[in-house]
C-alpha cells in the first residue's frame, strides 16, 4: 500500500505538523515525522481539513446530463474539497424508489472522486401528495437516511408529519425546502424595497418561516429529526434558535451565496443572481453569519445547482433558478466567515464536515486529523488570492455569481481514503 507523507500542514490552521497517510489510514500525525519510500508532498504552512461534507448536491443524473452527470459533478466537487456529497432527488426519474437511488449511488462508486450518497425524495415525483418508498430506498444499497423534495416543499402537514414518524424508525432526517408556494406564486425575487423599486413579483420571508415553523413544532410532536434546507431569512434563524432552545431535534444549513450577495445584485437583472430561495438583505447576511458562527446554524451546504447555458442566459423572467457552489464554497466562507475573524479553521471543519457528516450519517467522513482516522483530506492554501473564471470548472456547467469576483483560498489537493483526487490544484 502507498505511503504518503504531508509535510508541515496547519492542522485545522494549528501549528505546522506532518501527517503520514498509510494506505486509506492516517497512521501518525506529528512533527519530524518520516517515512521510508513516501511520497512527499510540502504543505508549505497550507490549512489542512478533513474532506468535506456537501448535505445538498444537485449532480442532475439521471435525466439532465446537459446540466452536470454524476461524473462532473463529483470531478467538481474534488475540485472544491469535498469528499462526500448528498445527491438530491430532482432527477428525471425522480429518486423515489430504490431502483433509481441505486443508480445514482452506483454512478457515485464508479466515477471514483467522492462518495455520493442520494437523497430520497419524500413524496412520489416530488408531488407532495403519496409517500415514497422511504423505508425501501433505506434498505437498498444506497442506504438512504436524507429524504427531501428539494425544489419543492412538503406542503402538507399531515403528510410531513408521516414522514418525520416515518424515517424515526431508522434514524433518518427530513429535510425541508422551506416555501409556502401559495405565497410565492409569481415570486421573482426577495420581496423588499428592491422588488418594489423593480416591479418584480416578491417572495417573502414568511414563506420560508412559516413553513419552519410548523415543521419544528411536527418535528418536536413526533420527536423525530427535521432538517432545514438552505435557510435564508433572520426570522428563520430566530425561529431555529428558539426551537433549539427547546430541545427540538433541528438541524439548519445555509449556503455561500447567502452568507455573501443580497438582493440589490438583482438591480443588473443577470439571471446568474435568481435563486431559490432569493438572495436576501443586508441584514439577512449578517443573522447568517452570526447563526452560523454562533451554531444555530449547523453547517454549510452548497445547493450546487448547475444548468445549461441556454436555461440562464436569457430575459429573467425565464430564467431557471439557481447557482454552481461546489468549486467556489471553501473560499466564500474564508472571506464570510474565517478572514473576518467569524470562524477559525476549526469551525469551517465542524461546519463543513464534521456536522453534515453527522447530520447525514455518512460513516468515515467527517472525522477528526488524526491517527486512525479515513485518509479523508483537504489541503487549502489559504493565502491565495484569485479572480473566478469558471472556464476552468470541473462542474458540466457555469452559472456562478462569482465570475471576475476576486475571492480568497484555493483547495490544491483533495484525498478520499488515501487516493488523491486532486494534486496541485488538478484533477487526477
Amino acid at each position: 500500500m502507498s505511503k504518503i507523507l504531508i509535510r508541515g500542514a496547519k492542522v485545522l490552521g494549528g501549528e505546522p505538523q506532518d501527517v503520514l497517510i498509510d494506505g486509506e489510514t492516517i497512521a501518525a500525525v506529528g512533527t519530524g515525522l518520516d517515512a521510508e519510500g513516501a511520497e512527499v508532498v510540502e504543505a508549505g504552512g497550507k490549512v489542512l481539513l478533513p474532506g468535506l461534507v456537501d448535505l445538498h448536491t444537485h449532480l442532475r443524473e439521471p435525466g439532465r446530463e446537459d446540466s452536470e452527470t454524476v461524473l462532473t459533478g463529483t470531478r467538481a466537487a474534488a475540485s472544491g474539497g469535498y469528499t462526500t456529497v448528498f445527491a438530491m432527488a430532482n432527477t428525471f426519474p425522480v429518486a423515489d424508489t430504490a431502483g433509481v437511488v441505486e443508480q445514482v449511488w452506483r454512478l457515485g462508486k464508479e466515477s471514483g472522486y467522492c462518495d455520493v450518497r442520494p437523497v430520497g425524495a419524500v413524496t412520489v415525483g416530488l408531488e407532495g401528495v403519496k409517500l415514497a418508498e422511504l423505508g425501501a430506498m433505506h434498505d437498498s444499497a444506497a442506504g438512504v437516511t436524507v429524504f427531501s423534495d428539494d425544489g419543492k416543499c412538503v406542503h402538507d402537514a399531515v403528510i410531513m408529519r408521516r414522514a418525520l414518524e416515518y424515517v424515526k424508525a431508522f434514524d433518518g432526517v427530513v429535510a425541508q425546502h422551506a416555501q409556502e408556494p401559495r405565497l410565492t406564486e409569481g415570486a421573482q425575487m426577495n420581496e423588499g424595497v428592491v422588488s418594489a423599486e423593480l416591479g418584480l413579483g416578491g417572495w417573502p420571508a414568511v414563506a420560508e418561516e412559516s413553513v419552519i415553523a410548523r415543521d419544528v413544532l411536527l418535528a418536536e410532536h413526533v420527536g423525530s429529526r427535521v432538517h432545514i434546507c438552505h435557510l435564508s431569512t433572520a426570522g428563520s434563524v430566530e425561529i431555529v434558535r428558539w426551537a433549539k432552545s427547546r430541545g427540538i431535534q433541528v438541524t439548519a444549513e445555509v449556503t455561500p451565496h447567502h452568507l455573501l450577495l443580497t438582493d440589490e445584485l438583482v438591480r443588473t437583472y443577470d439571471p446568474v443572481y435568481k435563486v431559490n430561495p432569493p438572495l436576501r438583505t443586508e441584514r439577512d447576511v449578517r443573522a447568517l453569519r452570526e447563526a452560523l458562527a454562533d451554531g444555530t446554524i449547523d453547517i454549510v451546504a452548497t445547493d450546487h445547482a448547475p444548468h445549461p447555458h441556454e436555461d440562464k442566459d436569457c430575459e429573467w423572467a425565464a430564467a431557471a433558478m439557481g447557482m454552481v457552489g461546489l468549486e467556489t464554497a471553501l473560499s466564500v466562507v474564508q472571506a464570510t466567515m474565517v478572514d473576518t475573524g467569524l470562524l477559525d479553521w476549526a469551525g469551517v471543519a465542524d461546519r463543513m464536515s464534521a456536522k453534515p457528516a453527522l447530520i447525514g450519517r455518512a460513516a468515515g467522513q467527517g472525522r477528526p486529523v488524526s491517527a486512525g482516522e479515513p485518509a479523508n483530506l483537504t489541503l487549502v492554501d489559504t493565502e491565495y488570492r484569485g479572480r473566478v473564471d469558471p472556464a476552468g470548472f470541473a462542474s458540466r456547467s457555469r452559472n456562478t455569481p462569482y465570475e471576475g469576483r476576486e475571492l480568497p483560498g484555493r483547495v490544491t489537493h483533495t484525498w478520499l481514503r488515501g487516493k488523491a483526487t486532486l494534486v496541485d490544484g488538478k484533477l487526477t
